[in-house]
Formats: structure tokens, sequence, C-alpha cells
């Protein structure tokens, strides 16, 4: 059973799987598009999280910047763009995380850099380590991850993050910022 006489269709193996999407690791790639019209610019294709770059190399170079959600980091596979207008496409290995700082792309005059957007999320600074400890412990309990800024702890504004914390007794308030969570953490609905 599951024989060559099962499936006679299946195609050879080839070394790419979509038109301009490049998987044999090689040189950076672009999005090539057979219908682009006459002087549009190629897209950049992102297939990693990190270029690997000195900070000499960057010098004279234009800086730009992706800003991105705590969420939008761990999204591998998508068109973006970046501050200053220009193109990417994403297509990162499963399971990749944008990282805050990281070069993302170098162009022949300009770079890209991954940023944190701001984001609602519900902060507090904890009134004793206790209860700092209680808190990230009933957080990372449903599977939500938390991000510390300074003093305060943030928390995803999601209606079972402001339960929580009122049921627990912790004062917060609902505010915009990067959120840069610890750990990696999952939810279940996702």
């Amino acid at each position: 059973m599951g024989g060559p006489e099962m499936a006679p269709h299946t195609p050879p193996l080839a070394g790419r799987s979509s038109p301009g999407l490049d998987r044999s690791g090689g040189q950076p790639a672009t999005a090539r598009d057979q219908d682009r019209a006459p002087g549009v610019p190629e897209v950049p294709l992102i297939t990693s999280a990190r270029a690997e770059v000195r900070e000499a190399d960057l010098a004279g170079l234009e800086r730009d910047s992706l800003m991105l959600t705590a969420e939008e980091r761990r999204w591998g596979r998508r068109r973006v763009t970046t501050t200053a207008g220009r193109a990417l496409v994403l297509a990162l290995p499963t399971g990749s995380v944008l990282r805050l700082g990281s070069v993302l792309h170098v162009a022949a005059d300009w770079y890209v850099v991954v940023e944190g957007a701001l984001e609602p999320v519900l902060a507090f600074t904890p009134a004793s380590p206790e209860e700092a400890l209680r808190v990230a412990f009933e957080v990372g309990n449903r599977h939500f991850t938390l991000a510390l800024d300074g003093e305060r702890v943030l928390v995803p504004d999601d209606p079972a993050m402001g339960h929580l914390l009122t049921r627990l007794d912790v004062r917060f308030d609902r505010v915009r910022a990067v959120f840069a969570p610890i750990g990696m953490g999952h939810r279940h609905d996702r």
C-alpha cells in the first residue's frame, strides 16, 4: 500500500517549491514576479531571522526599520513594509521569531532593523518580590508571556489577563508599550 502505483502524478523533487522561494540555503534571493512591469524593483526575500553582519559593514548605509508587535514578530511568512515604505517578503523557517534590534536585511545602500511597535498591554509595578513571582506563575500557567519594562511588569491586554490581575488584587494600568516577552510561551487557542 502506498507504492508508486498509488500516486503516479507525484512530481519529481525540485530545488524550488514555489516561484521565487529559494530553499537551497544559498545566496539571498528576491521575490520574482514574472509579470513585473519594467522598472519595478524586485522585492527582497528574507529567509533568515538575522543577517550576519558586522556593525562596521553598516557604516554609511541608510537605516530603515520594520515595526512589529510581539505577535507579528512570530509571523514568518508574509509581505511586510518598512517605515521607509520598502517591501520585503518574509519566508522564515517555521518557529522563527524576529528579535528586537536584529538586522534583517542589508542592501547596497540601506539595511533593515527589527523594532518593536507600541501595542496595548497591562502594566503594573509589583508591590513585593512575592507578588511578582505569584503573578509570573499565574500568567505562565495560562500560557501567556510577560515582559519587564524597568520596574514594571507588562502582560498582553487580554480579557483573561485583566481578570487575573483583578482577582489577584494587583493594581494595573492599560498602556501602550513595546512588548518584548521573556521566553517564548504559547497559547492553546492559536
